[in-house]
């Protein structure tokens, strides 16, 4: 029978109850379970599409093509393993299906209501994933703080169906916040006393309780707060502030957070977590032997959220070369014609970050010129490859008004265009070209010495695309289409044949980078950086 692991949060949101689920996760894994995450989110978004990436960072695509919440990429990158539209359920998806049902007559006439008609669906979603796959154990991540409102028919959900599984098959882990009194010099316990009882008043008692803290709790402590939560001393773990979230498994491990678990699930220990490729990466990424500057290019650098995936990756393949990646964030909208050796300056290589409309868009193509013809490496990532594009159909093709229909939609030379399939959809929400494509990468080139192999897949998310009536003109220049997609034949990486390293995906590789398999573009683009700047000295 699978387990269960209930992972709420209380005081404070953004505490990293994602984090902490992904490190059990990890620390089961290794001790030789099938486990998975997936997250209830409360907002009545169908899912974040459609979603500013200031109010909710990156949005995040599986392989079936869900977009959903970022906290899934913690989820794979410290897993290896990927997600699926069933790891990401918000209160949106939950009521639209509710409401279709009720429009079919499923319910036969009677009213519906929160319980037991919302409050039946949450458990079934929750569910519906061990159903599919037959996993060991799934741990699930309520999104929100305990107290919210949003959160009440998940949690009266969760009291349910732990009525349901019986004795021994689920349990609540309650992440919360002990702050600190820089004043008084001392940590406070009553706000988690405090969120614990709004957690018993829904109903749930927690299993365990994980206390993220800036300053090591006492024992004084931990007795204090296993007296009035209610839970045994051993039940009570420090999270200490990590300097990276790749230390946060180790840090788990030693407050025995996954043995407590088991014993409480009823489970056998399995074998001892060595976590040996996790920490040889974490040797790498704490011990540098050199440091590469890398500027991102981007419109929404004020939330480091908004690119998370990309920063992660810079990570992985940071430690693959034993080098510290300093990423420098560049606002695309502050860069000119002026201003960018200055901007500029200092750096060994850019990437040209995903995004949508016309904001922007003169500063990305500034730049792009400007390393295309200091021989500066580049990357340009979705809109970051179409800017690519845009920039040598004007500059050295010297297609007058050459332009991306996006952001000119009465351009008459639209070198990138909206994809046929897109030009009668209404509805933005899901609506892209999403999820898992294949690539056909032609042989003797970068990409392909890079990939080695010729036959790829990717992850997408986009509507415009490479207008294929200009193939044959970007064949025959510098700057050539050398990985195609074999069903629709669109563009899907271009590269420059006279640069060291100038290569434009249309789909995100980031998506696929993991502390374990390091995405190789994100490898060899690090790479080229580093030599860069070893031929500048």
């Amino acid at each position: 029978m699978t387990k269960y692991i209930f992972v709420t949060g209380g005081v404070t949101s953004s505490l990293g109850k994602g984090i902490i689920s992904a490190s059990l996760a990890k620390l089961l894994q290794e001790r030789g379970f099938t486990v998975t995450i997936q997250k209830l989110d409360p907002y009545i978004n169908v899912d974040p599409g459609t979603l500013n990436p200031y109010e909710h960072g990156e949005c995040y695509v599986t392989e079936d093509g869900a977009e959903t919440d970022l906290d899934l990429g913690h989820y794979e990158r410290f897993l290896n393993i990927p997600t699926s539209q069933a790891n990401n359920v918000t209160t949106g998806r939950i009521y639209q299906t509710v409401i279709e049902k009720e429009r079919r007559g499923d319910f036969l006439g009677k009213t519906v209501q929160v319980i037991p008609h919302i409050t039946d669906e949450i458990k079934q979603r929750i569910q519906l994933i061990s159903k599919e796959n037959k996993y060991e154990i799934i741990i699930t991540e309520i999104g929100g703080t305990v107290g919210d409102i949003e959160s009440l028919p998940y949690l009266e959900a969760i009291r349910q169906l732990r009525w349901d599984l019986g004795e021994h098959n689920s349990l609540v882990i309650h992440l919360t916040l002990i702050p600190y009194l820089s004043a008084a010099k001392e940590l406070k316990t009553k706000p988690t006393q405090h969120s614990v009882k709004e957690l018993q008043k829904a109903g749930i008692q927690p299993d365990i309780l994980v206390c993220r803290t800036e300053h090591t709790i006492s024992d004084d402590i931990r007795k204090k707060l296993a007296l009035f939560c209610n839970v045994s001393k051993k039940d009570v773990m420090e999270a200490i502030d990590a300097p990276t979230i790749y230390d946060v498994p180790v840090l788990m491990q030693k407050e025995k957070l996954d043995k407590r678990v088991l014993k409480k699930l009823s489970l056998r220990l399995g074998k001892d977590p060595k976590l040996v490729q996790w920490k040889q990466f974490l040797q790498k990424l704490k011990c540098p032997k050199k440091t590469v500057t890398i500027g991102l290019v981007g419109k929404y650098n004020e939330l480091q959220d908004a690119y998370k995936s990309i920063y992660e990756s810079f990570i992985h393949s940071g430690a693959v070369n034993e080098c510290k990646v300093k990423v420098i964030p560049l606002h695309s909208g502050d860069i000119s014609k002026k201003n960018i050796a200055k901007k500029l300056k200092g750096l060994s290589g850019i990437l040209v970050a995903p995004g949508f409309g016309e904001r922007g868009i003169k500063g990305k193509l500034i730049a792009i010129q400007y390393v295309r013809e200091k021989n500066i490496p580049f990357f340009g990532i979705c809109l970051g490859m179409q800017c690519a594009v845009v920039e040598y159909a004007k500059n050295v093709l010297k297609i007058k008004n050459a332009a991306s229909a996006e952001v000119h939609p009465k351009t008459p030379h639209p070198v990138i265009d909206l994809m046929q399939k897109q030009k009668k959809i209404i509805n933005l929400g899901g609506t892209m070209r999403l999820g898992a494509f294949k690539c056909h990468i032609l042989p003797q080139t970068k990409s392909q010495n890079i990939y080695k192999k010729n036959a790829i897949s990717e992850r997408h998310r986009h509507r415009y695309e490479f207008n294929n009536k200009y193939l044959n003109t970007f064949s025959a220049s510098h700057l050539k289409p050398v990985g195609i997609n074999p069903e629709s034949e669109l563009v899907e990486i271009v590269e420059h044949t006279q640069h060291p390293w100038f290569i434009g995906v249309q789909f995100h590789p980031e998506l696929k980078s993991t502390v374990e398999n390091p995405h190789p573009l994100f490898v060899s683009f690090v790479k080229a950086c580093l030599d860069y700047q070893a031929r500048k000295k």
